[in-house]
């Protein structure tokens, strides 16, 4: 699984090359860790791992005591540089076993993990994702890891026939989008068109979908078109949940959704990296690319997806009938609270000025989107983006914005206070992008009936693993390394069952 690596490490805000003496090639695959001397058969209690699933990502697992474990992320493929993603199961757990955890080798410096953010869990028995306590969490150089960052939590498996599993994120699989949209496409809606764009370099579908009333689509028609985009990144994954809000609010029967579909045609690819995301990479494709930074000239085999994308663009781009108004490209980042857009910067100061109307708008109708986060730039590595390059070929009536969200949570105008993000939270937002179109088309007075609220956030009561909470709370320990890793943690864990 593993080869010397005589290159050191080296650090950098994107990525660094391998932290650690070994190459991680691969992903664990039903690994039993057994204790330093040990012979004889695996007894309940030692910890067997998995990570060979889809999106699935764990390189390596040491044993460092009875209770403590390092963890290694398995690079992105073809690319050392990003480690950021996991994903993985536990399984022969005991019960009311304490383990500590130590993912040792982050290619990030900055992390949410310093503001509360904490690692997902789910159960075979208990299948909701739920955040573990941020008081179980610690973030510290560590310097028996060269000093890198090193995130550490406790937990305590409390059922000895559940399999665990454990991810960065809320997991968003390819598999998982295919069976939503092939439930879409079983609805038969006349509204709802997909395709596919091509193929990726696995031979995986780059879906485009076509949303809009059929009369918008008839030869000669003149058409708005908005262009939306999602997970070039593939471990991004709330930007799958944001996009999948957009395109349920507008494929309802929500009176909003009805006049949206009169105006506009949405253009939207969901899932920009299949290959990517089928792997458990955190940042880019199959061959190493990071998609993002390859606007300006896709290879048709190196980059197919971004290829398909881009070729569809510059021809809605040179037919005189379609106006190409706006470009949105959906993101996660790791180090802001809320949701937030990038946007470009202009000589034309009118230009310029009406690019903010739209996140202006989407702040007044979505809670957790802070305008004050939002800003423009044209920073010269962001010159591959599809935001800088779209920016740069289109007219001057679109615009062309990166829309981020918060891997973690959201701070509510007037509090201090961190609401984690759920998936349905993520759609939340993704449905008020939505409606926000509503607003700077101004066509509010052609909605047959008076707005319905946006549903409000289900709080559903999930069984608790030991220890968890719905909500989550601030991270004391950030940023500080307690005393002693074992006992330390171990302490913070609950000794009662809830």
């Amino acid at each position: 699984m593993t080869t010397n690596m005589a290159e050191r490490s080296r650090t950098a805000e994107t990525g660094s090359a391998v932290g650690s003496d070994d190459i991680i090639a691969g992903n664990v695959s039903k690994y039993t860790v057994l204790p330093v001397g040990y012979c004889g058969l695996p007894k309940k209690g030692h910890l067997i791992f998995d990570a060979c699933f889809e999106s699935g990502n764990l390189g390596r697992v040491d044993h460092i005591t009875e209770f403590e474990y390092d963890l290694f992320i398995r690079p992105d493929t073809c690319n050392p540089r990003f480690r950021v993603w996991f994903n993985f199961t536990v399984e022969n757990v005991k019960e009311s076993q304490r383990v500590i955890f130590n993912v040792v080798n982050f290619s990030k410096t900055k992390s949410l993990y310093r503001d509360g953010m904490a690692p997902m869990v789910k159960s075979t028995s208990r299948p909701k994702w739920q955040r573990i306590p941020s008081k179980n969490v610690y973030y510290y150089r560590c310097p028996d890891h060269r000093k890198n960052y090193v995130m550490s939590f406790a937990f305590c498996f409390d059922r000895e026939d559940d399999t665990y599993q454990f991810a960065y994120c809320y997991p968003y699989t390819y598999t998982r989008l295919q069976h939503y949209l092939d439930n879409l496409q079983r609805r038969n809606m006349d509204y709802f068109c997909r395709e596919s764009l091509g193929l990726s370099v696995q031979k995986r579908q780059l879906d485009l979908l076509t949303i809009t009333s059929p009369v918008n689509l008839r030869p000669g028609a003149e058409q708005k078109v908005v262009f939306i985009t999602a997970r070039v990144h593939p471990g991004e994954t709330p930007s799958s949940f944001v996009c999948q809000g957009i395109i349920d609010f507008l494929v309802s029967q929500h009176p909003v959704a009805k006049v949206l579909r009169d105006h506009l045609v949405f253009k939207i690819a969901p899932m920009l990296n299949p290959d990517g995301v089928y792997l458990g990479n955190y940042r880019c494709s199959l061959m190493g690319f990071d998609l993002n930074r390859h606007w300006a000239n896709p290879s048709p085999w190196a980059h197919p997806t971004l290829h398909g994308v881009k070729q569809l663009i510059v021809e809605m781009y040179n037919n005189p009938k379609i106006n190409l108004e706006f470009y949105i490209d959906i993101h996660a980042h790791s180090t802001m609270m809320n949701g937030f857009m990038y946007g470009n910067i202009f000589e034309d100061e009118e230009r310029f000025q009406r690019q903010a109307v739209f996140p202006k708008l989407l702040c007044q109708n979505a809670e957790d989107f802070s305008y004050s986060s939002t800003s423009f730039n044209r920073d010269a590595v962001k010159a591959g983006t599809g935001r800088r390059f779209l920016g740069g070929l289109l007219n001057d009536t679109s615009y062309c914005y990166t829309l981020e969200v918060s891997f973690y949570s959201y701070v509510l105008g007037g509090t201090t206070s961190a609401v984690p993000y759920t998936e349905e939270a993520y759609m939340k937002l993704g449905r008020n992008v939505a409606r926000t179109f509503l607003d700077y088309y101004r066509l509010n007075s052609l909605v047959e009936r008076p707005l319905a609220p946006t549903p409000k956030t289900r709080k559903e009561k999930l069984p608790l693993f030991k220890g968890t909470t719905q909500r989550g709370q601030g991270n004391s320990h950030a940023g500080g390394k307690p005393e002693k890793r074992s006992q330390a943690l171990l302490k913070d864990q609950p000794h009662s069952r809830r």
